[in-house]
């Protein structure tokens, strides 16, 4: 709480005013979270399609700029938090359920161009990618230095052109 109270310019005490508790600041920070990456993506959905499409919804959930890492940043230390609290593991599980639903639209527009693989299948190449995407975002996150956003673009287009070819 010290340490927002001091990036916000007030004291904690004033900080508590708004947030009785730091679940409660959280909880704040993760559905701020939400927020931001569904305003920036949904305004982008109808002009969409394929390949480019699909790693731009892609590129929205991970660190790709200062914005976008400090978000990875909010949902890392979220995830440290919310174990042994009901309403905040409710708070992971929908954060969570709505990045996976984003990975789903990415894949969806791979699908919708033709781009995705013969005898590829939707669902199972979104369980395929959003592990790996989550993977990409922590690292990026934890070690941008190794993992700048060109790199982990990299990454995220070789898997792109891997579902895009078919299926072994």
């Amino acid at each position: 709480m010290r340490n927002v109270a001091a990036e916000a310019g007030t004291s904690p005490s004033a900080l508590r005013h708004y947030f009785a508790s730091q679940d409660e600041l959280f909880a704040f920070a993760l559905t701020e979270m939400v927020e931001r990456a569904r305003g920036r993506l949904l305004p982008l959905l109808p002009e969409l399609r394929g390949r480019d499409g699909a790693l731009r919804v892609l590129e929205e959930l991970l660190p790709m700029d200062p914005q976008r890492r400090d978000e990875v940043a909010v949902y890392l230390a979220f995830l440290n938090r919310c174990d042994p609290d009901e309403r905040l593991r409710g708070l992971r599980d929908d954060a969570d359920a709505q990045s996976r639903a984003a990975v789903r639209v990415a894949v969806g527009l791979l699908a919708d161009a033709g781009e995705l693989g013969t005898g590829r299948d939707v669902e199972q190449e979104t369980d395929r990618l959003y592990p790996l995407l989550d993977g990409l975002a922590l690292h990026g996150a934890l070690w941008p230095e190794a993992y700048p956003p060109a790199a982990l673009r990299a990454v995220l287009g070789a898997h792109l052109d891997e579902i895009g070819r078919a299926s072994a």
